[in-house]
């Protein structure tokens, strides 16, 4: 991939938002003291889990939390909007202009639900409101897993979070004991995670390769600590160390 930069780490105590993927490179926080509030964090893209930034930008008193609205007309492709309770990522906005004297602009949204995944079209009035989510995001490290889900520790309030297995996905091939992520809530509930651009794991077994190959252009499979399968380089030896992008499973370099 093209753009493989490291994505955020953040506290446990973040501002509630309206928000839109902005997929800046820096992928950085930024704050400015009230009345504007300015915030960017990461959030799993609806489409293949590839990190995206989610920027969010709301006024408010201090002390006070204000229910950002937007209209859906303005609703535009990577903002994630509350409807009906649930925190949806648009995919797509399409305006229908009425041709008619007196007709009604319409908007279709493309959304996927971040709770169930599933993905949808829907047309709004374009005057029809959405609430800002109650979205939250805090670093926490792998600690297990079981029958019942996999398990997270809080690095700010040391409390553990449970996610079940279909919150969790494949991200099981890229976690070993202590792994740092960055896990979603959404009114408080953990709702999903957001893997680091690339990770770090040990070569459990790979077929020897030519004495002094150092190329890459000739590859191996390899099997990793987590059971993940992918090429490496010929140079690539058991018990080594390697970087793997958690957004395509692809050799990364050596660690």
């Amino acid at each position: 991939m093209g753009n493989q930069g490291a994505r955020i780490v953040t506290a446990s105590a973040v501002p509630r938002c309206f928000g839109c993927i902005t997929g800046n490179p820096d992928r950085t926080r930024i704050f400015a003291p009230p009345p504007l509030r300015i915030l960017r964090l990461p959030i799993m893209d609806a489409i293949g889990g590839a990190p995206r930034a989610l920027a969010a930008f709301s006024t408010f008193l201090p002390g006070e939390r204000m229910a950002a609205l937007i209209e859906a007309i303005e609703v535009k492709r990577k903002m994630v909007f509350e409807f009906e309770g649930t925190p949806y990522y648009c995919l797509d906005a399409e305006i229908s202009t009425p041709t008619a004297r007196g007709g009604q602009t319409l908007v279709r949204l493309k959304m996927r639900n971040l709770l169930t995944r599933a993905v949808f079209d829907k047309t709004f009035k374009a005057g029809e409101k959405f609430k800002e989510p109650d979205l939250e995001i805090v670093e926490s490290s792998y600690l297990y897993s079981d029958a019942d889900g996999s398990y997270f520790l809080d690095q700010q309030s040391f409390d553990t979070h449970t996610l079940s297995p279909s919150m969790v996905g494949d991200a099981l091939e890229f976690l070993v004991e202590g792994s740092l992520i960055q896990l979603h809530k959404f009114n408080g509930n953990p709702i999903g995670l957001q893997l680091p651009a690339q990770v770090e794991l040990t070569v459990a077994y790979t077929e020897p390769g030519a004495r002094g190959n150092t190329s890459g252009d000739v590859t191996k499979f390899a099997r990793l600590e987590t059971g993940l399968e992918i090429k490496v380089p010929l140079y690539i030896q058991e018990s080594e160390k390697v970087r793997v992008y958690t957004e395509t499973k692809e050799f990364a370099g050596r660690a």
